[in-house]
C-alpha cells in the first residue's frame, strides 16, 4: 500500500475552477472537492483524502465530495487513495473552491510489489521464484470468513484445517497438520510455538482490521530465512498506524452445523476493533492497539474408519469371521485407547486348537473425550517513533489465548493455550534490526489418547481386563456361540464397571486425568489414587534477533544485501514431555531440573545484477546456520529472471535448503500409551538403545503372527513351550532398526515459471513448474528394545513375546530413501468485461515412487490435482458487489503415525455480497462458505467441515496517508 501511496499521477486531473489568492504561510487552509471514477463519471464514497507527510485526512462521503481544514503551507500535495484504484498525487499550490480529482479503475493488480521472494522490495512479475499475495482488497473481495481462511483458494496452497482457531497452510506436498516445514511470519516474527511445534499465524496473529498483505512463497525458502521454511513461508504484514489512522470496527455473526449432524446449529461470533493514532509537534509519533474475540461450536471428527482391518496381522487374519465391524482389534480414526498400546493378546481353545487372539481395548471416541466450544482472543498494540523521515524504532507486543483441537502424534485438546511476544525493531531505508522473545504457555490442554488409555486403565490393567475377556470368551465358544458374538459378550463382561460417557463419574475421572502431567504410570487398581494423566504443561520462550542491510548502489557491479540472525529455544523441563537430560535416567521424569536450550545462528549474503538493458536479472544468494548440535550447513540459491518483452517474464532457479530438527523432534522424551516418542538426538539415546539395540514394531507384527500359526499347528507341551520354539524359528522375522543418529533434513528445489500481463492490463497468467529431492527426511518409526539381552541374541527375541519385557519407543530418525516430488501450478485472472473478473488456478502435486520401503512412512499427503475458479464483480451495482468461488480436489492417501486412510475428493461453493453504505462509512458483507454444506475432510482423523453462512458488518472511518 506504500507503495501505492507514493505511486505516480496515472491520469490527468479534471476541472480544477476559480483560483484564489494563496493565504500566508502557517494559516489554517481550507480544500474542498469532489472524486470520480474515470469513464463513467460517478462519484466515488470513501476515497481517502491526505496531506502527504502530514497528518491530516478526510474521506468523500457519498456524493464523492470532501473538504479539508488544517493548518497548511504551500505547496503541499494531496494523495487519493482507495482500494481497487490507482493512487493519485495531487500539488496544491495555492488556495483553490473546488478540486475534482479523477481516480482510474484498475482491473487487475499489474504493478504489485513484493517483497518475501529476495527479502527485497521487487515486483512480483520479476520475482525470481514463485509468489503469491493477497493484498487489502484481495481480502475484503474473499467469500472466505477470514483473511487466513482465504489462503486456501490462493495458487500452490493447501490449508488443513484442524479447527475453527487452528489452521495450517501448506505448498509442494508432505502435508501435516502441525506443519512445522512452512514458517509463518507475522511483521518479522516467527509464530511457531516451540514446544507445540506448529505454527500459530491464525491464532495469535493479525486481526481482520489490522491485515495489510499476506505473502505465500511456495517451496523451499531457506536460502534466505533458515530453519522451518523447507516447504515455503507465509509473511504476514500489518497496517502501519503512520499509514493507516482512524478508528475500526468489526462484527461477525454466523452459524456452522446448519444440518443438526454432528451438533445442534450452533452461532459463531467474532468481533474485533482498531484505533491508530499519530501524534507530537511533528507528528513523529504513532501507535495502534487492536482486539478481537471469536468463539463458536468446533468442527467435529467423528470418522470411524478402521485402520487396524481384520486382515492384517496386527488384527486377526486367519479369521474371516472377525472382519468390518465385527473386528476386536479395531483401530478407528476417532476413537483413542484403542490404538497398539491398548492390544491385549487373549489365547482360547478354539476348534481344538490353542489360538490367540488380537484384542484391543475399548477405548472412547473424541466427541466424547472434548469441548467442542473454542474461543480466540487477540490482542496487539505498538508504538512507533520516527527518529528521522527514513528511520523508525518501534515496540510492538502481542498476545493470543486460543481453545481449539490440533493433530501431531496424537489428537491435543488445547485449552486457555497463551502466546505472548515482544518485538523492538529499528527500520530505516536501507536496513532493519530487530530482536523478540515469544513465550509459550499450553495452559490446561491434554492429549485425548492418555486421557482414553487410563480413562480404560481405572478398570484394570491390560492383563486384568485380557483376563475376565479372556475368561468370558472361552465361556461362550464353549457354549456353541459364534466367534463375532462371542467377542463382543466378552467385551461386555469385561468392560463392567467402566466410566461411561454423559455420567458424573465419568466426568469427574476425566477432569482428574486432565489434571495430571504424568503419562508414565497408568492406573491399574480399581478404585486406587489416580495417577496416570493427560495433562500437557509446556512451557517455552523463544529469543531471536536479526539484522539486514542492503547495500543497494554503494557497490558497482551488483545489489547487495546481508543479514545475520540468532535464536535460542529454551525450555522449562516438566518431567513428562521435556526433560532435563542431565538427571540419571531414574530420576529423569520428575517435574524441574536445568532448562533446556536448543541453538542457532546463521548469515546470509545476496547479490542481483541486471545485464542486457536490464531484462537478465541475475539473483544469487549463499545462507550458512550452524546448529551446536550438528555440522554448519550452506544453504545456495541461484536464480535468473528473462523479460522477453514488455511484461513477458521466464525464471528459473535452484536452491538448497536445510531443517534442523524441530524441538520436539529433537529433545522430547514422553510417554503416551506406553510407548515413548523421543527426540533424535544422540544424548537422548543415551542409555536408552532404541537407535543400536531394536528391532522394528512393523517386523514384531509380522514376528507375532508368525509365532501364533506355529503354536496353533504345535500339538506338544504347554503353549509358553509353543511360544518359545515357534520364536526361535520365526528369529529371521525380526528386523533389527539399526537407527542413525539424527541429522538435518535436506531439499535440493529446482523451479521455472512464467509470469506476463496481456490485452491491456485485462488478463494475466503465472505458470510454474518445481521438482524436489529430499534427503535425510524426517519422521517417527517405532521400535522395541528387548531387556534381556542385544539384538539377535535368544534373550531377545524370547522378550519379543511378552510385552511386559520390552520398552518401546516412537523414534525421530531420517529416512534412508530419497524422495522425489514434483509438480505444477497455472493462475489465470482475467477482467472480460466492464468489473467482473474471472479467475483460477489449477495444481498438480505428485510424489515419484521408490522401490525398498523405508523405515516409516514419510506421509506426502497432498492431492494430486487442486482447483480453484471465482467469478466476481466488485461493484455490480452502485456500492454492491459480489465473489463465488468454486473448488474441488481429488481423493488421495493420507498417512501418519495417528492415522492413515484414503481421503475422498470433494467440492465446495464460497460466496459473498457486500454492500457498501458511504454515508456511514460501513459495508455489510453477506457470505457463507461450503454453500451446499458438502461434508468432508481433509485428513485423516481430522473434524469433519460443513457449511459456514456469516454477516459481518465492518464500520472503517480508517484515513489512509
Amino acid at each position: 500500500m506504500r507503495k501505492l501511496v507514493t505511486s505516480s499521477v496515472l491520469a490527468p486531473i479534471l476541472a480544477v475552477a476559480s483560483v484564489a489568492p494563496a493565504r500566508a504561510q502557517d494559516a489554517i487552509i481550507a480544500i474542498s472537492g469532489v472524486v470520480r471514477e474515470n469513464g463513467t463519471n460517478q462519484p466515488l464514497p470513501g476515497v481517502s483524502i491526505s496531506v502527504k507527510n502530514g497528518a491530516v485526512g478526510v474521506l468523500s462521503d457519498a456524493s464523492g465530495q470532501f473538504a479539508l481544514k488544517a493548518k497548511l503551507k504551500f505547496p503541499f500535495t494531496l494523495v487519493f487513495n482507495m482500494l481497487g484504484y490507482d493512487a493519485k498525487e495531487v500539488e496544491i499550490v495555492n488556495a483553490t473552491n473546488l478540486v475534482s480529482v479523477a481516480l482510474e479503475s484498475k482491473a487487475l493488480l499489474t504493478n504489485e510489489v513484493v517483497v518475501s521472494a529476495s527479502r527485497v522490495e521487487e515486483s512480483r512479475l520479476r520475482s525470481p521464484v514463485a509468489i503469491e499475495k493477497l493484498d487489502i482488497r484481495a481480502i475484503k473481495e474473499t467469500p472466505a470468513p477470514s483473511f487466513y481462511d482465504a489462503l486456501e483458494n490462493v495458487k500452490g496452497v493447501q490449508m488443513t484445517t484442524s479447527s475453527l482457531t487452528f489452521k495450517v497452510p501448506n505448498t509442494r506436498g508432505f502435508n501435516i497438520p502441525n506443519n512445522f516445514r512452512f514458517m509463518q511470519l507475522v511483521d518479522g516474527v516467527d509464530m511457531q510455538a516451540a514446544t507445540l511445534g506448529v505454527p500459530l499465524g491464525n491464532a495469535i496473529g493479525p486481526t481482520e482490521l489490522d491485515i495489510a498483505s499476506v505473502e505465500i512463497t511456495p517451496g523451499a525458502a531457506s536460502a534466505l530465512y533458515g530453519m522451518n521454511a523447507i516447504n515455503g513461508m507465509a509473511n504476514l504484514t500489518t497496517k502501519s498506524p503512520f499509514t493507516y489512522q482512524g478508528l475500526s470496527v468489526y462484527q461477525k455473526l454466523g452459524v456452522n452445523h446448519v444440518d443438526g449432524q454432528d451438533y445442534n446449529p450452533s452461532l459463531l461470533t467474532e468481533s474485533a476493533v482498531r484505533w491508530a493514532q499519530v501524534f507530537g509537534k511533528r507528528q513523529q509519533w504513532a501507535y495502534k492497539v487492536n482486539g478481537s474475540y471469536l468463539q463458536g461450536t468446533d468442527w467435529l471428527s467423528d470418522t470411524q474408519t478402521d485402520q487396524n482391518p481384520q486382515n492384517l496381522n496386527a488384527a486377526n487374519p486367519r479369521f474371516p469371521e472377525l472382519s468390518g465391524p465385527n473386528n476386536p482389534a479395531a483401530d478407528l480414526w476417532n476413537r483413542y485407547g484403542d490404538d497398539r498400546s491398548g492390544n491385549v493378546a487373549v489365547p482360547i481353545t478354539y476348534n481344538g486348537k490353542t489360538e490367540t487372539f488380537n484384542v484391543r481395548r475399548t477405548g472412547y471416541y473424541e466427541k466424547d473425550l472434548i469441548n467442542p466450544t473454542v474461543r480466540n482472543l487477540k490482542f496487539d498494540g505498538s508504538l512507533h517513533y520516527k527518529l528521522t523521515d527514513r528511520a523508525e524504532l518501534s515496540y510492538g507486543y502481542r498476545y493470543g489465548l486460543m481453545d481449539g483441537i490440533f493433530q501431531r502424534g496424537n489428537k491435543i485438546q488445547l485449552k486457555n493455550v497463551t502466546v505472548q511476544s515482544h518485538k523492538l525493531e529499528l527500520r530505516g531505508a536501507d536496513f532493519v534490526a530487530r530482536g523478540y522473545v515469544l513465550v509459550e504457555n499450553t495452559g490446561d490442554s491434554y492429549n485425548l489418547n492418555p486421557l482414553a488409555t487410563n480413562l480404560d486403565l481405572n478398570n484394570g490393567s491390560n492383563s486384568v481386563w485380557g483376563g475376565k475377556f479372556r475368561t468370558e470368551l472361552q465361556k461362550q465358544v464353549d457354549a456353541g456361540v459364534d466367534l463375532a458374538t462371542a467377542m463382543k459378550l466378552a467385551r461386555t463382561v469385561a468392560d463392567r464397571g467402566r466410566a461411561e460417557p454423559g455420567t458424573a463419574a465419568f466426568e469427574q475421572l476425566k477432569n482428574t486425568i486432565t489434571g495430571i502431567n504424568n503419562w508414565d504410570i497408568a492406573v491399574n487398581v480399581p478404585g486406587a489414587p489416580v495417577t496416570g494423566g493427560a495433562a500437557l504443561w509446556q512451557r517455552s520462550r523463544t529469543y531471536h534477533g536479526e539484522a539486514q542491510w542492503n547495500l543497494g548502489k554503494r557497490i558497482e557491479w551488483a545489489d547487495v544485501l546481508l543479514g545475520a540472525d540468532a535464536r535460542v529455544y529454551e525450555v522449562i523441563p516438566d518431567g513428562n514431555n521435556f526433560v532435563d537430560f542431565s538427571k540419571p535416567l531414574s530420576d529423569r521424569t520428575t517435574p524441574g531440573g536445568n532448562n533446556q536450550y536448543y541453538k542457532k545462528v546463521g548469515a546470509f549474503g545476496q547479490a542481483t545484477k541486471l545485464l542486457l538493458h536490464d531484462r537478465l536479472k541475475l539473483n544469487a544468494s549463499l545462507r550458512v546456520d550452524y546448529n551446536p548440535e550438528f555440522s554448519p550447513k550452506l544453504n545456495p540459491r541461484v536464480a535468473a529472471v528473462y523479460t522477453i518483452a514488455e511484461r513477458h517474464n521466464l525464471r528459473a532457479s535452484y536452491q538448497n535448503g536445510w531443517r534442523f530438527p524441530a524441538l520436539f523432534e529433537a529433545l522430547s522424551f514422553v510417554n503416551n500409551g506406553s510407548v515413548r516418542r523421543v527426540g533424535g538426538l544422540g544424548r537422548v539415546n543415551d542409555g536408552l538403545g532404541f537407535l543400536e539395540n531394536s528391532y522394528t514394531l512393523a517386523s514384531l507384527d509380522n514376528f507375532t503372527a508368525a509365532v501364533n500359526r506355529d503354536v496353533a499347528a504345535d500339538p506338544t507341551g504347554t503353549t509358553s513351550e509353543k511360544q518359545a520354539r515357534a520364536a526361535l524359528k520365526n528369529r529371521a522375522v525380526l528386523q533389527v532398526a539399526n537407527l542413525p543418529t539424527m541429522q538435518p533434513e535436506q531439499i535440493n528445489a529446482y523451479e521455472v515459471g512464467y509470469k506476463s500481463v496481456l490485452l491491456d492490463n485485462r488478463l494475466a497468467l503465472d505458470l510454474d513448474a518445481y521438482y524436489n529431492e529430499y534427503t535425510g527426511f524426517l519422521g517417527q518409526v517405532e521400535v522395541a528394545v528387548p531387556k534381556s539381552g542385544p539384538v539377535g541374541s535368544d534373550a531377545s527375541v524370547l522378550d519379543m513375546l511378552t510385552r511386559a519385557k520390552q520398552d518401546r519407543y516412537r523414534v525421530y530418525t531420517n529416512a534412508r530413501n530419497t524422495y522425489r516430488s514434483y509438480g505444477s501450478a497455472l493462475g489465470v485472472t482475467y477482467n472480460f468485461y466492464q468489473k467482473y473478473t474471472l479467475a483460477g488456478n489449477v495444481n498438480y502435486n505428485a510424489l515419484a515412487s521408490n522401490e525398498q520401503a523405508d523405515v516409516f512412512v514419510t506421509g506426502f499427503n497432498t492431492p494430486k490435482w487442486v482447483t480453484n475458479v471465482s467469478f466476481g464483480n466488485r461493484e455490480i451495482v452502485r456500492n454492491v458487489g459480489f465473489n463465488v468461488v468454486w473448488r474441488r480436489q481429488n481423493a488421495f492417501l493420507w498417512e501418519s503415525q495417528l492415522a492413515n486412510g484414503r481421503i475422498p475428493a470433494y467440492q465446495t461453493v464460497d460466496a459473498q455480497v457486500n454492500v457498501r453504505v458511504p454515508n456511514l462509512k460501513s459495508t455489510i458483507k453477506v457470505g457463507g462458505t461450503n454453500l451446499l454444506n458438502n461434508r468432508y475432510v481433509q485428513y485423516a482423523a481430522g473434524p469433519t467441515i460443513g457449511g459456514l453462512y456469516y454477516v459481518a458488518l465492518t464500520f472503517d472511518n480508517t484515513v489512509i496517508r
